[in-house]
């Protein structure tokens, strides 16, 4: 399975840190992560971005069982 890694707020409302979850693109992790983890991760979630291996993805990337994929939520600061 993949490993799914959620940073700041998406990793607050899943209640975890690291996950894995079964799929073959970043789409299916992502519907597998907001069904599991509910609607005020799907928010967080929909203003986040998503890297594969450190490279951006869209929900038709593939992934393989040693990928990880990190769920980045928009950062703020001065």
């Amino acid at each position: 399975m993949t490993h799914l890694r959620f940073f700041g707020p998406a990793g607050e409302k899943a209640g975890t840190r690291v996950v894995e979850i079964p799929g073959d693109t970043v789409g299916e992790l992502l519907e597998v992560a907001r069904s599991r983890y509910g609607d005020g991760f799907a928010e967080v979630l929909a203003r986040s971005r998503v890297w594969v291996n450190g490279k951006v993805a869209g929900p038709d990337t593939p992934v393989h069982p040693d990928d990880e994929v990190a769920i980045l939520p928009p950062v703020s600061g001065g």
